[in-house]
């Protein structure tokens, strides 16, 4: 494995890398409250076969800390793949990485070899506990109650809980994972930066239709790999994929949020024979 960093614009964007050029290409899309830190066991399970890659958005881990929305975000993670030259990958998008990965496959549908969806939502089914709750005091202009859920999701204990939170034995979970995570966020200025792209996460629901039309149009294969005790995205938005593409299989996991901190073996070897049987079939 190694550790780059490149410069896009005026950003400065880190990257994890191993794997051979030559072979076929994942490209790994984190989640909130992470970054690409969350797929350093799946990459190295990985790597023998395949080239993979991880950045780090702007206004994480360790690439400039901006602020960003999350069409920012597309855009310039656009700009990093062109400037690593990559043509061509398999997403694996995870939480937040829906959102950016559907904008780039949206805007650059040669890009997209296949899909490798982790709970991640396209569809306004499968809505969990936590953003239904959310949406409801928001709606009710009830503030102080959406800023309680905001601080909570950004300290310490929220982000512990998105790794622990439904997970069969919590003793699984490395504490290094949720303890990077809060030790990256409680930088200066990082904060702001990250309530700012919590609020502008409702833009990813009015472009759900134009991914949903992506999904028709082009047919991408899609591997689904969820957590299906995860409190944000729940089964039902997991199985709402099924309802526009074709080549899809389907991979429930008794896991919460972060399925590949207890189950990252198991998806590595789907992602290994998902991508074969691609291959093979081309």
């Amino acid at each position: 494995m190694t550790f780059k960093t490149l410069q896009v614009n005026d950003l400065h964007i880190f990257y994890r890398e191993a794997g051979d050029p030559a072979q076929e290409t994942i490209l790994f899309l984190h989640g909130l409250p992470s970054s690409s830190h969350m797929y350093r066991d799946v990459m190295a399970g990985l790597s023998e076969r395949y080239h993979v890659i991880a950045p780090d958005y702007p206004g994480f881990g360790l690439s400039s800390l901006v602020p960003v929305t999350f069409d920012r975000i597309a855009e310039v993670m656009l700009q990093f793949v062109d400037k690593i030259g990559l043509e061509a990958a398999y997403f694996y998008m995870q939480d937040y990485g829906g959102p950016v990965g559907f904008r780039m496959a949206g805007a650059r549908p040669g890009l997209v070899k296949g899909l490798i969806i982790q709970n991640a939502n396209a569809y306004m089914e499968g809505l969990g506990e936590f953003p239904m709750q959310l949406a409801e005091h928001q709606q009710k202009n009830d503030m102080a109650a959406v800023e309680a859920m905001r601080q909570y999701l950004f300290s310490f204990e929220g982000i512990r809980d998105q790794y622990v939170h439904g997970v069969k034995d919590p003793r699984k979970i490395a504490p290094d994972a949720y303890l990077s995570d809060h030790y990256f966020m409680q930088r200066e200025g990082v904060l702001n930066i990250q309530y700012n792209l919590f609020d502008n996460y409702g833009s990813n629901f009015l472009l759900y239709p134009q991914w949903q039309q992506y999904f028709r149009e082009h047919q991408p294969p899609a591997l689904v790999t969820w957590g299906k005790n995860d409190p944000f995205f729940t089964v039902e938005g997991a199985k709402a994929y099924g309802r526009d593409l074709r080549n899809i299989s389907y991979h429930f996991f008794d896991s919460g949020h972060f399925l590949l901190e207890d189950h990252c073996q198991e998806v590595a070897t789907l992602i290994d024979t998902f991508i074969r049987r691609q291959e093979s079939s081309m």
